[in-house]
């Protein structure tokens, strides 16, 4: 198992995700171990594709290596109503700081957008990770079976003008 508190050791790129890109992205979240067991149902079948990264503010972090970067992370910012609909971080790479690099880029692309504040509904094991990097919670979104049984943290990023 890797080290969950090793830096990043690579260069990072944050660049905006392409149509091929949908099946890397889609591999991530459904291999992502924080939904496994009781919260695998909430990523069964679900798909990123090409129409969904055309429509949305998708980024990914690409870290150099030898095959012209991996995609270690992105997220997905819609604009209207202001939502960061997804944030994951791969698994190996998590605990490295790529999570907060993606959300520092994502208030940057919000700011830029002209938004003051961004939604987030947290998977529940993400709760502590949003607290750190500064969202504020506002409440509880609640379940929507059969994908979704359980209530999840809501919360929200304040986007402060420059």
């Amino acid at each position: 198992m890797s080290s969950r508190t090793s830096p990043i050791s690579q260069p990072i790129t944050i660049r905006r995700a392409v149509a091929r890109d949908a099946e890397r992205l889609t591999r991530l979240v459904r291999g992502s171990g924080a939904y496994e067991g009781k919260y695998a149902a909430a990523v069964a079948g679900y798909r990123v594709g090409p129409d969904y990264i055309e429509a949305h503010r998708a980024f990914v972090a690409v870290g150099a290596d030898e095959h012209g970067g991996r995609v270690l992370g992105f997220y997905s910012l819609v604009l209207a109503p202001p939502e960061l609909d997804l944030l994951f971080v791969a698994d190996e790479a998590q605990g490295r700081g790529i999570g907060r690099l993606l959300v520092a880029h994502m208030q940057s692309e919000a700011r830029a957008a002209g938004l003051d504040r961004v939604k987030v509904v947290s998977h529940l094991p993400a709760e502590d990770f949003y607290h750190r990097v500064g969202a504020v919670r506002t409440g509880t979104a609640l379940a929507n079976p059969p994908a979704v049984p359980w209530d999840r943290p809501e919360f929200e990023f304040r986007i402060p003008s420059e």
